[in-house]
């Protein structure tokens, strides 16, 4: 990268929305070869700034982008990718019922005369995919790919596009830790064939294993980028949202108080197949962390507590008293209530409004005679759920699958809250959602702590599940294998952690 000239040059690009200023004046230089991070809050502007550089949206006069020293006009999707630009979002677009070659040169499709030539296509794409050293054809079709080969096609989508700029946009949040590692080992080789790669993410751990340099956007502004040694999480956490990291897992419940007060317990529960035999208590005011590796069976112990999966053996008991969870339905009526880690396809209703996702779960509630229901009481809550979140919204009536995901999450954590629960579940509660709402849902957590509500966090992020939890549970192959920060057990600690997840030996007093 030293010496050579910017293959991309964004320059004081500013884009205004209807009373809303997205960003202003915000330049990013990137490199041939390099692997430049790009990141912020939800809602700091990373993603109108890319919008602008794949063509979906165009820049408010006055500012300019360069490719490869040359001034262009990015006027739609179609120039972007002329201009050698392909954008793989967090949401992948591939069409399932078509071949991986379909996919990968839809709308580019090769003729021989009128007629699509399937064999040429084919042939081009398996080229790629040999060159990724893929296992999977291009004539297999997206439906039987998963999901991290399903990012490999999107990348070989770009590469047999000739792109020479590629924007990834939070590429491992559905991925294992195996599959992140493969996709890394692949950025790793595309950086070395002279693509420049914008990344995004959320991660602080794949920001220093991946990034040269990072650039940081803050309520739509340039802040500032970081270069080699000045990354660090400190100067990171203070350029996103203003503020140092020492008060990020701040903890005011104290569980400790109430240790002899059992609220919840879990008996003996397990499907015969992912989960066996798993029992635990949750005291009162306590936040109880759920930890293992991917596919320890975590969220499957999670929806068969829940109702959501169907059980073999188990039993619930909420205050002593017996539980009969067939569904959610007969949970929520309880008092217990899960959070999916699957927020977009079975937790929220992206194209209702947010004032319909908040009160979807209490309609009945305060409806009025006849089953007409009460707007303005729907009104009042979803005002006071924006309030107490900070869900950062224009109005109540905007469709959530507008909003950015940490906002998002807000939405389906109110919509819990709702319906007053005495027990709440987190699946992966900050997943894919910036530092500062980061931040904001663990300070939830730890007022809902003080005002009783027990609560259930399984995480993936360690540094989570230490600075949050007063307890951690740990799963290994469908099982409970150990504790940590109970009394009689080893301190809550990443290593004691991993040790019990990995069962390479015991945890450390």
């Amino acid at each position: 990268m030293t010496g050579s000239a910017p293959i991309l040059e964004m320059k004081d690009i500013s884009k205004t929305f209807p009373g809303v200023k997205a960003l202003t004046n915000v330049s990013l230089t990137v490199y041939p070869g390099e692997i430049h991070a790009l990141m912020g809050e939800n809602g700091a502007g990373k993603s109108t700034l890319m919008k602008i550089l794949s063509g979906a949206y165009q820049a408010d006069p006055g500012g300019e982008i360069r490719i490869s020293g040359q001034h262009v006009t990015i006027d739609g999707p179609l120039a972007a990718r002329h201009h050698g630009i392909s954008i793989i979002y967090q949401e992948l677009s591939l069409a399932p019922n078509l071949t991986v070659a379909e996919n990968m040169l839809l709308g580019r499709e090769h003729k021989s005369g009128p007629m699509v030539d399937r064999r040429s296509m084919e042939k081009a794409s398996q080229a790629i995919l040999e060159r990724l050293g893929v296992h999977f054809r291009a004539t297999t079709k997206v439906s039987e790919l998963s999901m991290a080969e399903r990012q490999l096609v999107e990348i070989a989508r770009a590469l047999i596009a000739d792109s020479r700029i590629l924007v990834m946009d939070e590429p491992t949040t559905s991925l294992s830790s195996r599959e992140t590692e493969a996709l890394f080992k692949l950025i790793r080789q595309l950086r070395a064939e002279g693509l420049a790669i914008i990344y995004i993410s959320h991660r602080m751990a794949e920001i220093y294993e991946l990034a040269e340099r990072v650039s940081v956007l803050r309520d739509g502004s340039y802040v500032g980028t970081l270069v080699g040694d000045e990354i660090s999480a400190e100067r990171l956490v203070q350029m996103m949202v203003g503020r140092d990291l020492s008060s990020f897992y701040k903890k005011e419940h104290d569980a400790h108080q109430s240790r002899g007060s059992v609220m919840f317990a879990v008996r003996n529960m397990g499907d015969g197949v992912r989960v066996h035999d798993c029992s635990f208590e949750l005291h009162e005011g306590e936040v109880l962390g759920i930890a293992g590796l991917v596919g320890a069976g975590r969220t499957e112990l999670a929806r068969l507590i829940y109702g959501a999966d169907l059980r073999k053996s188990g039993e619930v008991f909420l205050l002593g008293k017996r539980l009969s969870i067939q569904k959610p339905e007969d949970a929520i009526d309880a008092g217990v209530v899960y959070l999916t880690e699957d927020r977009k396809h079975l937790g929220l209703f992206l194209d209702l409004t947010v004032r319909e996702n908040v009160n979807v779960s209490v309609l009945g509630r305060d409806a009025r005679m006849g089953g007409v229901l009460n707007m303005k009481a729907a009104k009042r809550r979803a005002a006071e759920a924006i309030r107490a979140l900070g869900i950062r919204v224009a109005a109540d009536v905007v469709p959530v699958g507008s909003l950015s995901g940490g906002n998002q999450q807000k939405v389906l954590l109110s919509r819990l809250l709702e319906t007053k629960p005495k027990v709440l579940i987190l699946d992966e509660p900050t997943r894919g959602v910036d530092i500062g709402a980061k931040s904001e849902i663990y300070r939830l957590i730890d007022s809902l702590a003080r005002n009783g509500v027990g609560v259930i966090v399984i995480s993936s992020e360690l540094p989570e599940v230490v600075g949050i939890c007063d307890r951690v549970l740990v799963m290994r192959e469908g099982r409970l294998e150990g504790e940590v920060g109970g009394a009689g057990h080893p301190p809550v600690t990443q290593e004691n952690i991993i040790t019990i997840a990995t069962g390479v030996r015991e945890a450390a007093e």
